[in-house]
């Protein structure tokens, strides 16, 4: 799997959506409203990513990323839900910038695998 070009754009603005103030009444409505907005930007971005090599290990691997992708976006829906209906906006906010970091790490892989993929088509270091 290949990770999205607009994936780390997606992640920072959903984490200065999360940075922004959060009071009560029209401004915190907002709020969760640019949120929201942002995780589906977020979500696009996952849903866009593409297939890797098919080959051995890295398929595997690859296999391993497109569980973890999966399992992302479930956290995606979850807390999309959350972030509109939760009287706790702060616990849920914490909950996002988790997420944020895992899927930090998710690129942080999707990169890893790639580079391994093209090292393996040029024959490594040798």
């Amino acid at each position: 799997m290949m990770p999205s070009s607009g994936l780390p754009t997606a992640l920072q603005a959903l984490d200065r959506a999360l940075d922004a103030p959060r009071k009560d009444g029209v401004p915190l409505g907002n709020w969760r409203w640019v949120v929201r907005q942002r995780m589906g930007g977020l979500r696009d971005e996952l849903l866009g990513e593409t297939a890797g090599s098919p080959d051995g290990w890295l398929a595997a691997r690859g296999g391993a990323a497109f569980r973890e992708r999966n399992a992302l976006l479930a956290r995606i829906t979850s807390l999309s839900r959350q972030v509109l209906e939760t009287p706790d906006v702060e616990s849920t906010r914490v909950e996002l910038k988790r997420l944020l970091v895992d899927v930090s790490r998710h690129i942080q892989r999707l990169n890893d695998l790639a580079y391994d993929e093209v090292e393996m088509e040029l024959g490594g270091s040798e």
